[in-house]
């Protein structure tokens, strides 16, 4: 499984996802500018410490970051979070559309 995960991938997709350059997310994690963009072509990896901070910034927890069946990490983490929030008449129509948006998405 693991093996044929593409770590500098991963990275890029997820980034992307956030709307940040590899430079201003470099900078963010306080590493020099070529930091990230370093990582996605798969020159280097960063240490442990570095990949928990890549997560940290990417507002994800580590398993999510191989878990490559879930697209969107950050986005269902904030939607889990704001459906927290909702009675139980709320989560009853959430679950009712998201069904919907499903069997639409197979048709």
């Amino acid at each position: 499984m693991y093996i044929d995960f593409n770590f500098a991938k991963r990275l890029s997709e997820l980034r992307t996802q956030k709307g940040v350059s590899a430079r201003d997310m470099s900078l963010s994690l306080g590493q020099n500018p070529t930091y990230i963009h370093k990582i996605e072509n798969g020159t280097s990896l960063p240490s442990m410490m570095g990949f928990f901070y890549i997560c940290e910034y990417l507002n994800i927890e580590p398993s999510d970051f191989f878990a490559v069946e879930r697209p969107c990490p950050a986005k269902l983490k904030d939607i889990m979070e704001d459906a927290q929030h909702l009675n139980r008449e709320q989560l009853d129509h959430l679950h009712l559309l998201i069904k919907d948006l499903l069997k639409a998405g197979q048709k």
